[in-house]
């Protein structure tokens, strides 16, 4: 079977080391980890954790298995088996010179982008939105142009009434 891109959501205790140990297992196993973010939620004792990974059905089974085995984590979902919002923030510095500017301006527009920081040969752009998104803009704009990217990663919730509480 093809390895799919899963977005898995936890909420975790917010101590000291709970982190480290959900990325030492996926470390210890050989998985990787293509994107993390945490911050803690309304309750100041839970954090909500989001890992992007990517594997086949028995290897993202497996990887929920041993997650949900860590006495850090207090739920977990993968959000991929069921309807879904996610996003993830961009911030991009580009090089924006002269007749440059109004085409890359008008472009972060397109995208919905906004426009953070002015210098007087560069712009910082602010892009959220799906990763397909945050891709084809990085075409757009095209290398010889990006100076810097700063990507956070997904982040989820699923839709509907449906939630990650305890």
């Amino acid at each position: 079977m093809a390895a799919n891109r899963h977005i898995i959501s936890m909420l975790l205790e917010n101590e000291s080391g709970a982190l480290s140990r959900v990325a030492g297992l996926f470390s210890m196993r050989g998985y990787n980890i293509e994107s993390l973010t945490v911050a803690p939620t309304h309750d100041p004792t839970l954090s909500r954790t989001t890992v992007v990974t990517s594997g086949d059905d028995r290897t993202i089974e497996q990887i929920t298995k041993q997650l949900n085995k860590l006495v850090d984590v207090v739920r977990l979902v993968d959000l991929t088996e069921t309807a879904h919002v996610a996003r993830e923030l961009m911030m991009i510095k580009v090089r924006a010179v002269a007749a440059q500017r109004d085409e890359i301006k008008r472009l972060a527009d397109i995208y919905k982008g906004k426009v953070v920081d002015v210098t007087e040969s560069t712009f910082t752009i602010e892009l959220t939105g799906g990763i397909e998104k945050m891709d084809s803009f990085i075409k757009a704009i095209g290398d010889d142009q990006i100076l810097e990217v700063v990507r956070s990663g997904a982040t989820g919730i699923a839709r509907g009434e449906r939630g990650l509480k305890v």
